[in-house]
């Protein structure tokens, strides 16, 4: 973890060390748009040689059958499903509630109300990853919201292995959620079978979910096709703590992105170097008893400290990076909140510890990486719906409202709209 001073380099520079170590994709857009355009003229049976070729499978169905489905619950313990159902409760609750179903109806003047209304996408694609290691929590994270928005129907697409078969846990956070349409396909070829329909797979109006840059660069590419949710890069936290912060939390918490994948980065910004130390040698301490940590080695290669001078530093550090997740372990950190203007996911205090988002809090753990957090917001039932305008002008209203309508449409040579104003003046 390379340590840099905004004293001596100044935040410009700073940020641009940060920006060069963050990963960026490759370019595999040439080989991306050939699997597309192949699922899409070939459906079926480019999916079915894609499995051959990519997964070594030869698969006789795409369709997760239900006995499969009862077959993975006995494959897993007793505990692990209360907490996959613990998990859920609590994303329903936090989801349900900030949901804005209707919203107030705003009387703009006189005789002239304006409302909004929501409504679900009706048929979305859930994308949720396989290859290294398997991920419940996905499931929970894009699943439950569908279903809270009114979604009618969610298709799930997931990797298999050799054998033919996917995750258990998968199968089993899927079923709990009242996904039923579940497919044993992944990588670009799989969001190109939710984007354009094929004879096992249905078409979707927008697509969700994490993957790698195969399956980033498939969704940014049938984008206008469908929607997506937001482009996904490799995991990324920022931690923000003063001399007060525990360094043993402060290391296993920025450890814990670590270990997503050799291209994942971790940020500290404190305002002294002996803090950073300190962490550091948390750091080392730690990370010999982990699972993972020839990936977290390698992660480490692309992570920084950043020691800066006042909150302002700090303040614009994590602005400019607007990071997927952020940690604020500071004297006052709620204080420090309304300066924040770009995070995916906050966290307050040393007993907000970054993986109890990833699981169990309620909020989503679907967040937006590599910056795209100036722009983007982290899933929820929003993603999942839109609004409908709705306004009902009454001939008072309409007396209000016509002459200025009648000027403007003048002024835009749109003699039709004026019309439809001048034909009610009775």
């Amino acid at each position: 973890m390379k340590i840099l001073n905004v004293a001596k380099f100044g935040t410009s520079e700073v940020l641009a060390e940060i920006d060069g170590l963050r990963s960026k994709n490759n370019d595999v857009s040439d080989v991306v748009r050939a699997i597309l355009d192949d699922v899409k003229k070939r459906g079926d049976v480019a999916l079915f040689e894609f499995s051959k070729k990519f997964d070594g499978i030869d698969l006789d169905s795409l369709s997760v059958k239900r006995e499969e489905i009862d077959l993975a619950y006995s494959k897993i313990d007793k505990d692990v499903l209360s907490a996959l159902k613990s998990a859920k409760q609590n994303i329903e609750k936090f989801h349900s509630a900030v949901l804005v179903r209707k919203s107030k109806k705003i009387v703009t003047q006189a005789g002239v109300k304006i409302w909004r209304e929501f409504r679900p996408v009706e048929k979305v694609g859930l994308y949720v990853p396989g290859g290294r290691a398997s991920y419940p929590s996905t499931v929970l994270m894009l699943a439950v919201p569908a279903m809270i928005a009114g979604c009618r129907e969610a298709v799930m697409c997931t990797p298999c292995d050799k054998r033919g078969e996917c995750n258990p846990l998968v199968l089993v956070a899927a079923d709990i959620c009242g996904v039923d349409k579940i497919f044993k396909i992944g990588g670009a070829q799989a969001v190109a079978a939710m984007a354009y329909g094929t004879e096992s797979i249905p078409q979707v109006y927008k697509i969700f979910g994490p993957g790698n840059q195969y399956v980033t660069t498939a969704k940014m590419l049938v984008y206008g096709d469908v929607d997506i949710d937001m482009p996904a890069g490799p995991s990324e936290i920022l931690v923000f703590a003063d001399d007060r912060a525990n360094p043993k939390f402060v290391a296993a918490d920025l450890l814990s992105q670590l270990e997503h994948g050799a291209e994942s980065q971790a940020v500290l910004v404190t305002y002294s170097e002996n803090f950073v130390k300190k962490v550091m040698n948390e750091i080392g301490n730690q990370i010999s008893g982990l699972s993972r940590s020839g990936i977290i080695n390698d992660s480490l290669g692309k992570s920084v400290a950043v020691v800066v001078e006042n909150l302002d530093q700090a303040v614009e550090i994590i602005n400019s990076y607007a990071p997927e997740h952020l940690e604020i372990d500071t004297i006052d950190s709620e204080k420090i909140v309304p300066k924040i203007i770009n995070a995916g996911s906050v966290f307050l205090g040393k007993y907000s510890s970054e993986p109890l988002g990833d699981y169990a809090t309620g909020a989503n753990h679907t967040l937006p990486t590599s910056g795209y957090a100036k722009m983007f917001s982290a899933l929820s039932c929003d993603s999942f719906g839109k609004t409908m305008q709705i306004q009902k002008v009454t001939k008072r209203g309409f007396e209000k409202l016509k002459n200025t309508v009648e000027i403007l449409a003048s002024q835009e040579g749109l003699t039709a709209h004026k019309n439809s104003i001048i034909i009610r003046n009775v």
